[in-house]
């Protein structure tokens, strides 16, 4: 055939050389999700079968990650059937990682649908050559804060439609997508984490849209939404009205920006910072300020339910002849040690306890009834006293207990409490008083 002038060629000359050189021809029927393969050579041997599962096919060509043959999670591969969908011609380049293979091949994907009929033919070609792979790699993105956003699309409210859908960890061009806007809505949300689905369902609500965006504005808020692998990381959303002059024209791009890195290092600043704001320097217990919010959480609690809660105040005796005999820096010591041995006895997270000040220690204790509570106080009394301090060896404690009743106010709770632990005081210390 090479040998034929230019003029000799003809429609079944040309029929000849495309199916001698192309990589692959599928023939797709959506309406029985099947597909049948009538060329196949080079790599597509290892993608495609003689016939196979349409919505398969389209997870192998889409549905992976950019850089790998590795699927993406099945909440996402839900999208597959709306891919496969071709009205007019289409075209575009894909990334396909081969079984064993590391590095990605370059594959041009043309789509044909039936003029008559629901069917496509599928005509793929692998890039083989360093220059047509050269040219492939021209659209790679080299921006570093465009590859921060996950996802963006365009949004039509009126015409309930998305266009220009790109999804950034499965490829960097735009994918076609065959979906309404409503349809994708409903789809997404099982991405959210189920305590934002509410504020997601509001926010993208089409009617909320268009009564809270003027054109040209802009809008965003963080939450946590299901990534392709399957997790949930913190992603901003972003809304833009597109700026028109027609106000009745409701356009909108939606982008979703990965800003988990960032939003787990300010979380855990937060923390560090509260941590500093509610705990006591010296012992890791709560300080006063929190402990008394604690106490003040327990009452509405007790006041609400007739779950029963305790109280304990513990106080160290004698222990200005520690510092005064000792030194501060022993008595610091000692402080911390016998935070320590609450610690220990109250590992339960129902139990809370902090430093009230000085020597003096407070214990809130849900769901424990004041027998329960005192034979617990008893039980941290006989502790402190068998224990060996660092250098003084030797400390009691005097302790008082109380339940909260449904009438109690933070001033009779406390008196009560405070008046049990001066009894213990005032009765020879190391010893416990329920009141």
């Amino acid at each position: 055939m090479a040998e034929k002038s230019l003029y000799d060629y003809n429609l079944s000359d040309v029929s000849d050389l495309f199916f001698e050189n192309v990589g692959a021809v599928v023939i797709v029927d959506p309406a029985i999700d099947t597909y049948k393969t009538i060329v196949c050579r080079g790599m597509f041997e290892s993608l495609l079968k003689e016939s196979g599962i349409y919505h398969d096919l389209i997870l192998d060509l889409w549905f992976h990650f950019n850089e790998s043959n590795e699927k993406v999670a099945g909440e996402y591969q839900i999208f597959a059937d709306n891919t496969g969908v071709f009205k007019t011609k289409y075209s575009r380049r894909l990334k396909i990682v081969l079984e064993g293979e590391e590095k990605p091949r370059f594959v041009q994907l043309t789509v044909y649908p039936f003029e008559d009929t629901k069917k496509y033919i599928f005509i793929m070609d692998e890039f083989v050559d360093n220059e047509s792979l050269q040219e492939t790699l021209t659209s790679k993105k080299i921006d570093a804060v465009q590859g921060t956003f996950l996802f963006s699309m365009y949004i039509d409210l009126v015409a309930d439609t998305t266009s220009s859908i790109n999804v950034s960890e499965i490829s960097d061009d735009v994918v076609n997508y065959n979906l309404k806007y409503s349809d994708w809505r409903m789809m997404i949300v099982n991405m959210i984490w189920p305590e934002d689905q509410e504020q997601f369902l509001r926010r993208t609500d089409p009617e909320y849209l268009k009564a809270n965006f003027t054109p040209g504005r802009t809008s965003s808020y963080d939450c946590m939404m299901r990534n392709l692998e399957g997790k949930f990381i913190w992603v901003k959303l972003i809304f833009s009205r597109a700026q028109t002059y027609n106000e009745d024209d409701y356009r909108f791009v939606f982008m979703v920006q990965d800003i988990n890195d960032d939003s787990i290092e300010m979380l855990s600043t937060l923390q560090t910072y509260e941590e500093k704001a509610t705990r006591d320097p010296l012992t890791g217990l709560y300080n006063h300020g929190e402990i008394e919010n604690q106490f003040n959480s327990a009452i509405a609690h007790r006041q609400k339910t007739d779950d029963p809660v305790s109280l304990m105040m513990m106080d160290l005796d004698h222990f200005k002849d520690v510092n005064d005999n000792y030194g501060h820096a022993v008595g610091d010591t000692t402080l911390q040690h016998f935070a320590k041995i609450l610690l220990d006895i109250i590992p339960e997270e129902k139990f809370i306890a902090g430093r009230w000040g000085g020597e003096e220690f407070v214990l809130i204790c849900r769901d424990r009834e004041i027998a329960k509570a005192a034979e617990l106080a008893e039980k941290i009394r006989a502790k402190v006293d068998e224990y060996l301090f660092p250098e003084i060896a030797h400390i009691t404690c005097s302790i008082g207990v109380t339940e909260l009743k449904a009438e109690d106010g933070f001033t009779e709770a406390f008196n009560r409490l405070d008046k049990a632990m001066y009894a213990s005081k005032q009765g020879g210390r190391n010893k416990v008083t329920v009141l």
